[in-house]
């Protein structure tokens, strides 16, 4: 049947987790020398507006060369892919921001809640959300995953397409 499909891409473990073992057996491997901390992610996830995104030499030193990052508009494979996707959004946007809020990290696995502010053409989006993080042996990125609404804060403010968003949204909760 039609959702036995469904079923099965849920089931199986997807290549973006980064080959993890499935038993850790020591310390180096729950913690590698190099893993990042929750500074060092509060950091990478805070960007004010009027402030420069991270340069190619920041990503490369976080992440793997062969990261996997998806988000609800995309997906990407390897780093230099990542920091194209980056850096086309910093050209689309008059401004971006980032501000992260709650982090926690267990094991190789990291979840950054944050919120994003798009600035377009003089109208503000702004966009809360959670980056999960799979991190390597070597403390580097290797799977990017954001999970965050796109719809309803981008077509929302718009006239008659935000009315007919809201009413989708109201015909699922209610």
């Amino acid at each position: 049947n039609r959702w036995s499909g469904m079923r099965a891409r849920v089931l199986v473990r997807p290549r973006s987790l980064c080959n993890a073992p499935q038993k850790l057996n020591s310390l180096s491997k729950l913690f590698p020398r190099r893993f990042v901390n929750a500074d060092h992610l509060r950091a990478l996830f805070t960007k004010p507006y009027g402030q420069d995104a991270p340069t190619e030499a920041q990503w490369r030193e976080l992440y793997d060369e062969n990261v996997h990052f998806k988000d609800p508009t995309q997906e990407r494979e390897g780093i230099k892919a990542y920091i194209e996707a980056q850096d086309g959004l910093m050209r689309r946007c008059d401004d971006v921001y980032l501000q992260p809020a709650s982090i926690a990290i267990e094991g190789n696995t990291a979840f950054v809640e944050w919120e994003m502010g798009l600035k377009i053409k003089g109208i503000e989006f702004i966009y809360p959300g959670t980056s999960r993080l799979l991190f390597n042996d070597d403390g580097k990125v290797c799977d990017h995953r954001d999970y965050f609404d796109f719809v309803g804060p981008t077509f929302e403010p718009v006239p008659v397409v935000g009315g007919f968003v809201r009413w989708v949204y109201k015909r699922f909760v209610d």
